[in-house]
Formats: C-alpha cells, structure tokens, sequence
C-alpha cells in the first residue's frame, strides 16, 4: 500500500465517511487544527518529567482523535466515536485535582508563560487548542456539530491551561498598570 493516492492532487479530500470535501473546507480547518494540536501534545509530553501528567496527556491524544473523527464525518450514522459527557466531567476533575495542588491566589493571575520547556510547550498546545475552538465555532455555523464536542474542547482548553501553569517553575506575574 502507498501512502499517496493521488486523490488529493485536485484540492479535495476524504472524510472519514466517505464523503469529498475542498482541503481548505472549514470542517478540514477545524480536524486540521485538532491534529495540529494532538501532535503538538506528543511535543509538549516528550518535555514532560510528571508521569501523571503524562498520561494525562497521552489519555487526551488518544481521546483527540475521536474529536478528529467525529469532526471529519458528515453522516452521523458512521461517526466512529462520540464525546460524551464522562469524558468532560474527567476534564473538569482533572482541573479541580491540580488547581488544589497550587495556590489559589496564585492560579488565576496572568504570568509570562514559559519557565521551562514543559510549561512553554503546552501553553502553546493551549493556544492551539482555543484556535481548534474557534474553527469547530464557525464550523457549527453551517454544519451541524455536537455541543458536547465543543463543550469538551473548550474544557480541554483549561485543562491544558491548568497542567501548564501547574508546571510552571517560575512564576513572572503580569502587573497592569491602572
């Protein structure tokens, strides 16, 4: 088998369910950005010397990639797997786990991200995976997407947000000036 099929040469491409779409679609944008950031995490886990925190993101990649599917299906009858609510509630106690492990004065003011290259990966993951949001948003505006997929997204956001500032080693504070 070839890697290349040659049925890509025109600007079109496959969905998982068989249907062909233009490359630079908004649906190809959107499980394009879920990609990019799904490899992205495999980058930031390869700096990551927390063995929890590594399987946490391992969990996630896997956990992607039924993002990615559903997001490349058009026909709801073939959608290999779905998000579900459990898989958002398992965020959200990821969340609650390491926002108790720092101090809550601390967790909600803006540093300067990136004292090590654990934490600088993933607020890049971060930033990526708000840009996936905004792509499934303005999908959702012509297609029919599942709120549990962007309700997951968004809190996959502040999960990634929470493991990078936990990671954090140095902590720059942002001051504004009033």
């Amino acid at each position: 088998m070839k890697i290349y099929t040659k049925t890509g040469d025109k600007g079109k491409t496959s969905l998982y369910d068989s249907n062909r779409v233009d490359k630079d679609s908004v649906r190809v944008e959107a499980y394009g950005t879920v990609d990019e950031l799904n490899s992205y995490l495999g980058f930031a886990r390869s700096f990551c010397e927390d063995d929890d925190i590594k399987s946490i993101l391992f969990d996630i990649q896997r956990k992607l990639f039924d993002v990615a599917g559903e997001l490349a299906t058009m026909d709801a009858h073939k959608f290999p797997e779905r998000i579900d609510e459990d898989q958002i509630k398992n965020l959200e106690k990821i969340i609650d786990n390491y926002l108790l492990k720092m101090n809550k004065n601390e967790a909600f003011k803006f540093i300067i991200p990136g004292s090590n290259k654990s934490s600088a990966s993933l607020h890049v993951a971060r930033t990526i995976c708000r840009r996936a949001e905004r792509r499934i948003l303005t999908l959702s505006k012509t297609e029919e997407i599942s709120a549990l997929l962007i309700k997951y997204i968004n809190r996959l956001s502040d999960v990634i947000y929470t493991l990078a500032r936990f990671l954090e080693t140095k902590l720059d504070y942002v001051e504004f000036k009033k």
